[in-house]
């Protein structure tokens, strides 16, 4: 084999690892290998994927799960945010509301872990917002953390915040009003951990006349657009002023030319794109970012 032929065949070995590492990364954490209570029988149903035009529905999941996206080590801050996709209960947005938002928190140093929850409002559909999409929320928590507790993977377990857009906002902000700290007599480990979310990060999130504020609840970053339903841009309004009152600390960003459902979009130009950023300087500024 020639030097060049050799160094070739190096080159691809070497490739092949990185991308062999990189999909394994990617591989989906279930939340209960087991089956999901109240999902057992349709746990090995396969989930429906949507795919064109930049985007990625997914539907039928009866197996939820979170997917890592982790950053490497000389870049890693330790905080971890778990990521609820949007899309009315109905759907998952995992396009510009999931993997791509999930891969530049990666990319700054942020562990992000993407989650299919069960979807209440699919036509069919058995499940609650409450009982089923909230038990996945939390069990979300709970597993980051006590994977974090449990093994050196570089993440924070008091640094692990929960992050929604739209309808996946709607259980972001529910997880950040009731928690727990988990059960220490459980057999099963991840029971065992708390699913507070150490901060939470609410992107147009739907059913706001649901929230409610308490003193010693979890800091809030909020983004939103003004010309978005009442229900949030008024909604949300209202909200932070609430967190005021009880001294929660919080920060509201109001973009006034955007509507609904902006996300994340590597590629856009606009106030309302750059949010990522600004989440990124509170997390600093909140010292939620300290190696």
């Amino acid at each position: 084999m020639t030097r060049f032929a050799t160094s070739l065949f190096s080159v691809l070995i070497a490739a092949t690892m990185a991308t062999s590492a990189f999909t394994d990364e990617r591989k989906p954490i279930l939340l209960w290998p087991a089956g999901a209570p109240g999902s057992t029988a349709r746990m090995s149903e396969p989930e429906k994927v949507d795919r064109g035009n930049g985007k990625c529905n997914v539907t039928n999941v009866h197996n939820p799960s979170v997917t890592p996206f982790l950053p490497n080590a000389d870049v890693a801050t330790g905080t971890a945010i778990i990521i609820a996709p949007g899309g009315g209960h109905r759907v998952l947005c995992l396009g510009h509301e999931g993997d791509a938002l999930a891969e530049w928190f990666a990319e700054h140093g942020i562990a992000a872990y993407v989650l299919r929850y069960r979807l209440a409002r699919e036509e069919g559909s058995s499940y609650t917002v409450d009982e089923h999409a909230m038990a996945d929320t939390r069990r979300a928590i709970r597993t980051v953390r006590a994977q974090a507790e449990a093994e050196a993977n570089g993440i924070n377990p008091q640094r692990i915040g929960i992050l929604g857009f739209s309808a996946g906002g709607e259980l972001a902000a529910l997880a950040a009003m009731d928690y727990d700290e988990g059960d220490s007599k459980a057999t099963d480990s991840i029971e065992r951990a708390s699913c507070r979310p150490d901060f939470q990060v609410l992107i147009y999130p739907g059913s706001s006349d649901r929230f409610t504020v308490k003193a010693g609840m979890p800091p809030a970053f909020i983004a939103l657009g003004a010309n978005d339903r009442p229900d949030i841009a008024l909604g949300m309004a209202n909200l932070y002023l609430k967190y005021k009152e009880a001294a929660v600390p919080c920060e509201l960003h109001i973009y006034s030319n955007a509507g609904h459902g902006f996300g994340f979009r590597p590629d856009t130009t606009s106030a309302a794109g750059a949010w990522p950023m600004r989440l990124r300087e509170w997390l600093d500024d909140s010292k939620l970012l300290n190696k």
